[in-house]
């Protein structure tokens, strides 16, 4: 009761505070009464009056590069904060200083936009992108209230400067080799745009290659441009030169010598002891490295006597990290002595914490009209037995209630729950054991996982059914934009614990459906190929990924080899038929890059499984389905197809009917700003359209029109549209998506090619977190 009545005492001095300031402000609700005296107040830009606009990439970026710099934000469009500032500015102390130190806001003045300046800075950035002619200026425009004004701004862009020659000089000999060795590489051509930005990056690249041939102590500020604007009008003639006070040790390449590197326990234990073998030593805290020699040692790609280079470090510490052991690693080179040209390297690291644990609650609504709460534990182990790897353990479990419907006449009865484990074991490099040679998994990520399972499924009154098995994968790239995953061995066993008459019922009127649900056996291995070059700072960027799946051959090559034909059926292990089929997967998303604030993103994907052999029905878990958040999202997860099947609307398992086993799909969507800095973040809208849906291999009597035909193959594909929002904090993406359905594929009885029977039955709206693609 005392706690009561402390919230409602406190709710009613928030109301009193509250009603005394509105009571205070709104008699004289003036935003510029209290000003210092001769300020302005600011109201954001008018207009940005543009002439000669380059829509071209390079001008679009000077153009967003000069709007930066001239915007400034204004006051909140609700100027409670500059009431409060004006009604209660003059107070010194008391009740009066409290309310405007809490709720006042202080005023954005003109003075404090200072155009000039930034008119300034905008002029030198379309300098910087090569408009030299360009010119901005800016004009104050006073409203009715003479004490508030918003700007004009008026930019010529002018016609842009290119890149006539550009021309390496001055170098030695040696360098001026190597220079022309890697050329081809340059960033800046003939033709180009002139752009300071593009400039530096040649600079950069010039000194990286220099440091990655032995240069250790070659810098940016060693090298420096000739411009010549008069040799061809309109045109720049550039060169790069060295400087005349360049350092004697930046002329010189450096050796690789000894290697220490110098472990600090995770408390900040000093090393007392230390391990060596030939050039490398280990200096560690307590009676042991804490990290096996070898799998320290094989994260240094280099060798001693080799020349420096910068990428082989960079390399190096990637790898370290990649090993989750330590939470830093700094590399430091000292020449031997003053003439010396080797380099000795000290590495100082300190171990990470070994545990980490996340805990993550989440309330889950499904398209199945069940709801209801789940939490995901997961505890790992870092430098697992000083391997470098990470052992980790996860427990899930959710427990759902059927909402909005009826069950058999009774309402929020289907009551389910899955809980399942997974033990897993990572290395960030590949182990093959019958490998004794080392792969390079150092110049770009490399991984193997090792993982067990179990997981518990009840569908009340329906089934109970228990998963488990284990898998080995090996992902590695040999290039930045491309990467390769092999799943040589995944095991999994579905055993339908428990079933009820209800289910028995449905099995008998789809006998397809309780095939792809009863007990199996799926032994599969899996290969997945993935180009991915959005890294690169493209206007077209592109992310491709293709997967094929096989399933149950190695174990029927087996049954080949104890005398059983290929076509025998019910072929069981271990009591259990096992599943065998095909399964390939294909998703393409192109990336079109019109500026940091409109992009055209698009994607395609397709996939097939055939079931064959032992068993001509496709697993349950492995068959398509499209709708949600992240596919058609006009329509909800597995509400819609096969084909041009639809179940009817009084059956409450409907959604476990709409699966596939081929799949066609298409999105596109137009993504643009809407805010910039929106409370923290960038507030940017969408509008997309979808297309697709899932067919059957083969004719299945329960579901009529669900096979693959290309009879009226457009008709059984579903279309929609709709728009969205996307709030944008860099490290986390909130989007809200409204789809609205054009088309369905099955009768609606309205006829036309827009066959929604009412508007409101033909969307849906989804809250996500990051991009659907």
């Amino acid at each position: 009761m005392k706690l009561k009545k402390k919230k409602r005492m406190k709710k009613n001095s928030l109301l009193i505070i509250c009603t005394v300031i509105a009571l205070s402000i709104l008699p004289g609700c003036s935003t510029t009464k209290h000003l210092p005296e001769g300020e302005v107040l600011y109201k954001g830009v008018k207009k940005f009056n543009v002439e000669n606009q380059d829509y071209g990439l390079n001008g679009t970026e000077a153009y967003e590069e000069v709007v930066g710099a001239l915007s400034m934000p204004t006051n909140s469009w609700f100027p409670f904060g500059l009431w409060v500032y004006n009604r209660f500015e003059r107070y010194e102390k008391g009740f009066g200083k409290w309310i405007f130190k809490k709720f006042a806001a202080d005023p954005v003045l003109l003075s404090s936009v200072n155009p000039d300046t930034r008119v300034k800075v905008a002029s030198n950035l379309l300098h910087d992108y090569g408009y030299f002619n360009g010119t901005v200026s800016y004009q104050v425009d006073t409203l009715k209230n003479p004490r508030k004004a918003k700007l004009n701004y008026f930019i010529d862009m002018g016609k842009p400067y290119l890149i006539d020659t550009l021309t390496y000089e001055g170098f030695s000999p040696k360098v001026d080799s190597l220079i022309h060795k890697w050329e081809y590489k340059k960033l800046i051509h003939s033709g180009d745009n002139f752009n300071v930005i593009r400039l530096n990056e040649e600079r950069q690249r010039l000194i990286d290659l220099l440091r990655d041939h032995g240069y250790y102590y070659a810098r940016n500020e060693f090298l420096t441009f000739l411009a010549d604007t008069i040799m061809r009008p309109g045109y720049v003639c550039l060169k790069i030169i060295p400087k005349s006070n360049i350092p004697k040790e930046a002329l010189r390449t450096y050796y690789l010598g000894n290697t220490s590197v110098h472990l600090t326990g995770y408390k900040g234990e000093e090393p007392v002891d230390s391990v060596t073998h030939q050039d490398f030593t280990i200096h560690y805290a307590g009676k042991k490295p804490g990290i096996r020699y070898n799998v320290l040692r094989k994260r240094f790609i280099y060798m001693k006597g080799e020349t420096y280079s910068q990428t082989r470090q960079n390399y190096t510490q990637e790898a370290l990290a990649r090993l989750g052991a330590f939470k830093y690693s700094e590399f430091q080179y000292t020449p031997r002595s003053k003439d010396s040209d080797t380099l000795d390297i000290r590495v100082n690291t300190m171990f990470d914490l070994p545990y980490n644990s996340e805990l993550e609650l989440n309330v889950t609504t499904k398209s199945t009209k069940q709801t209801g709460p789940g939490a995901i534990f997961n505890l790992s182990r870092r430098n697992f037995r000083g391997m470098g790897a990470t052992l980790n353990l996860e427990l899930k479990g959710s427990y759902e209630w059927q909402t909005s419907s009826t069950v058999d006449g009774e309402s929020s009865v289907m009551n389910s729950y899955e809980m399942g484990a997974a033990l897993s074991l990572e290395f960030p490099r590949l182990v093959i054991p019958w490998v004794k040679d080392r792969v390079d998994p150092f110049r770009y990520p490399s991984q193997t996982n090792f993982k067990i399972y179990v997981e518990q499924v009840n569908r009340a009154k329906y089934f109970k059914m228990l998963s488990f098995g284990g898998n080995i994968s090996y992902s590695f790239q040999p290039s930045r934009s491309m990467k390769h995953t092999v799943t040589p061995l995944h095991l999994s066993f579905d055993h339908l614990q428990h079933h009820t008459a209800a289910f028995d019922s449905i099995s008998t009127a789809n006998p397809m459906l309780f095939r792809s649900l009863n007990d199996q056996f799926i032994p599969s291995m899996t290969y997945t190929l993935t180009y991915d070059n959005t890294w690169k700072k493209k206007t077209t960027r592109v992310w491709w990924e293709n997967s094929i799946t096989s399933a149950g051959n190695i174990t029927s090559l087996i049954y080949l080899a104890c005398g059983k034909g290929l076509k025998d059926r019910d072929k069981k292990f271990i009591g259990t038929p096992f599943a065998q089929f095909l399964k390939v997967n294909s998703e393409i998303r192109p990336l079109f890059y019109l500026s940091d604030k409109q992009q055209i993103a698009l994607r395609f994907t397709g996939g097939v499984i055939w079931a064959y052999g032992n068993r001509t029905i496709a697993p349950y878990s492995e068959q398509f389905y499209v709708g949600g958040a992240n596919s058609i999202r006009a329509f909800t997860i597995r509400s819609i197809g096969p084909g041009r099947f639809h179940p009817a609307k009084n059956v409450s398992y409907s959604y476990i009917d709409e699966t596939g086993d081929i799949k066609l799909e298409a999105n596109a969507e137009y993504r643009f700003r809407i805010l910039s800095n929106f409370l923290g973040g960038n507030l940017n809208g969408a509008v997309f359209m979808d297309a697709g849906n899932v067919w059957l291999m083969r004719k299945d009597e329960a579901r009529p029109g669900a096979e693959f035909t290309f009879k009226r193959f457009f008709d059984s594909v579903a279309l929609g549209t709709g728009i969205g929002i996307r709030y944008d904090l860099s490290f986390l993406i909130l989007r809200l998506d409204w789809g609205i359905a054009l088309h369905v594929p099955y009768d609606t009885g309205k006829s036309g090619y827009y066959n929604i029977p009412r508007f409101k039955d033909g969307s849906g709206l989804h809250f996500a977190i990051g991009y659907p693609f």
